[in-house]
Order: C-alpha cells, then sequence, then structure tokens
C-alpha cells in the first residue's frame, strides 16, 4: 500500500484530496494546524484504519513516520479574508514550510506535488494565461503576501528539482469551487450564496466587469492526481476556462437561489484582478484531462451543501478566533 502525506488537510480542496487517495486504496496521512481548516471536513475519515491525522503547522520541523510515496503540500489560507488578517503565517507556509516538505521528499525519496495559484499571474496582461506568462504583481501591495509567496514556493520547489533532482509537481489552481466551502471567507461563489441565503443583496466590488473561472471541485481534484502521476514537472494550469464576468455571475446565483435581491456595487479592493482564465492547452495534452462538470450542474450540487447549514453557520463570523495569532 502507497502512502502520501497531504498538508492542509481539513481544508476544502486538503479534504477532497483525502478522499480521492483513501478511495484508490492510498495510506493517507493528513497534516493542518486548523488555523483555517475544519476538522468536520475529515471527521468521516477518522475511523478508517488507512487514515491518520497530525494537528501540526508546517512552518515547523516535520516529522512523520515511516515510507511516504507521495506528498501534497496544499496547507496555505486561500482566501483574500484569511490572507489578509494573516499575512505572515501566510508567508511562512509557503516558504518555511515548502522548504520543511522538500527536505522531507527528499528524505523520504517521495514525489512532491505543491499547490500554486493562479494569482502568480497577478493582474494579468496576457490573457489567457498560459503557464510561459510570468504575471503582473504587486510584491509590496495588500495581496503580495499570498502572490509572492507562492511565487516563491514555485522558485524553491523547481531549484531542488533541479539541484537534488527531487521528483516535484506544481499545479497552479484557478478559482475552485464545491462542497466544504467555508461559507463566510471571503470569496466570490461562497459569499454570493452566504448573501442569499441570508436575504441580503449581494455585494459586488468593482463594475462586475472583471472575469473568473470557475472550476468544479471533483474536475480539480482529477487533475491534480493525474499531475502528480504523470512525467511533466514544470508547472501546469489546471482550472475551468469558461470565463464570466461578476456580474452575470451576480446573476446566475439569483437564479439559481430563486431570490429576489439586488446586486449592489462597491469600491474594487486594491489588486484585485480584472481578467482570470487558464490556458489548459499542456493539461490536455499531457495529462489528457479537461473539466467535465457544466458550472449549472456543480452550483446546484454546491447550492444544496450551503442550503443544509444551520442559522448559526450562515450568520457565524469566520474570523473571531484570529487573535491569537497575531502576537
Amino acid at each position: 500500500m502507497k502512502s502520501v502525506l497531504i498538508t492542509g488537510a481539513a481544508g476544502f480542496l486538503g479534504s477532497h484530496l483525502c478522499d480521492r487517495f483513501i478511495h484508490e486504496g492510498y495510506r493517507v496521512v493528513g497534516m493542518d494546524n486548523l488555523i483555517t481548516g475544519d476538522l468536520k471536513n475529515i471527521e468521516h475519515l477518522f475511523a478508517n484504519e488507512h487514515f491518520s491525522f497530525y494537528n501540526h503547522d508546517v512552518s515547523s520541523f516535520i516529522h512523520v513516520p515511516g515510507k511516504l510515496d507521495y506528498i501534497l503540500h496544499f496547507a496555505s489560507p486561500a482566501s483574500p479574508i484569511d490572507y489578509l488578517k494573516i499575512p505572515i503565517q501566510t508567508l511562512k507556509v509557503s516558504s518555511l514550510g515548502t522548504h520543511n516538505l522538500l527536505g522531507l521528499a527528499r528524505a523520504k525519496n517521495a514525489r512532491i506535488l505543491v499547490a500554486s495559484t493562479s494569482e502568480v499571474y497577478g493582474n494579468p496582461l496576457e490573457h489567457p494565461q498560459t503557464e510561459e506568462y510570468w504575471g503582473n504583481v504587486n510584491p509590496v501591495g495588500p495581496r503580495g503576501v499570498y502572490d509572492e509567496a507562492k511565487r516563491f514556493q514555485e522558485a524553491m520547489t523547481m531549484a531542488y528539482n533541479r539541484i537534488h533532482n527531487l521528483e516535484t509537481r506544481i499545479v497552479r489552481i484557478f478559482n475552485t469551487y464545491g462542497p466544504r466551502m467555508r461559507l463566510n471567507d471571503g470569496r466570490v461563489l461562497p459569499a454570493f450564496i452566504g448573501q442569499a441565503l441570508r436575504g441580503e443583496d449581494l455585494t459586488i466590488f468593482g463594475d462586475g466587469s472583471q472575469t473568473r473561472s470557475f472550476c468544479f471541485m471533483d474536475d480539480l481534484v482529477e487533475g491534480i492526481y493525474r499531475l502528480l502521476l504523470s512525467d511533466y514537472s514544470l508547472p501546469m494550469n489546471i482550472g475551468n476556462p469558461d470565463e464570466i464576468s461578476i456580474k452575470d455571475f451576480a446573476e446566475e446565483i439569483i437564479n439559481l437561489t430563486g431570490t429576489s435581491q439586488k446586486i449592489v456595487f462597491k469600491e474594487l479592493p486594491e489588486g484585485d484582478p480584472e481578467k482570470r482564465r487558464p490556458d489548459i492547452s499542456k493539461a490536455k495534452e499531457i495529462l489528457g484531462w479537461e473539466p467535465k462538470i457544466h458550472r449549472s450542474e456543480g452550483l446546484k450540487i454546491t447550492y444544496d451543501y450551503f442550503k443544509q447549514l444551520s442559522q448559526e453557520e450562515l450568520h457565524k463570523n469566520e474570523h473571531k478566533n484570529f487573535d491569537a495569532y497575531f502576537r
């Protein structure tokens, strides 16, 4: 039985990856410090003899007993609310954390896949974004703590690949959605659905002309799984190229939820990307992968998940406990 370590295991994507690797017959070791993750996302796995969990911060020294065949590094705040609240932790997990995990991969002779992001492209001057595009990023702006952390993470990963001949993979993830997202984490899709469920008007920052491309999590997990098992070591875009404006997307959510809320417009935050759409030519050619689930289908599944949440979950402050990390 092969073994895989998944960091950020209690998060949205990490928990779905745990499910996938358990389903594929792996021994899965999950690791998370629970700053943004939630144990409820993986509690269904605790009774499985092939799953174990460590409550640990990967920015500190990492020890995992036994053999590891693969490591998937998904530990990082991913929403603007999170990384603007805890910027230093965001920088540390992609620098110190990545360094620790690359060292662990080398010691275990394991292949490592690191989760990067479309944010490495910044506010792109090239559209759609290919992997060869170097990006348009402000390193000292508010979003720089996330964007530059991920760019550094990619650079360190490639250095280990070149200098130590470590087997590495880098996935650049575009907007992804599905069950287990945190409703109030500041990302556009759960924000819209949360507002609709609470009977609030939907808030758009800017004029709504900026675009995003949304990939359902099942498609994303499939792409990540194929990339891990491939022979490709350079960064690869995994996302859905079906682009939509934020204003049109808000109207889709209103139609989906059957609500009568209005759309209200507020000032666009500094550094918010105007366009986002992946070029997935490499994923098609090398992995034989492209998204299969249409946005209308994925949104219904996601909306049904959020509808089951309690009123307390719908209205709770997601960040009430973060003060402990600002000392």
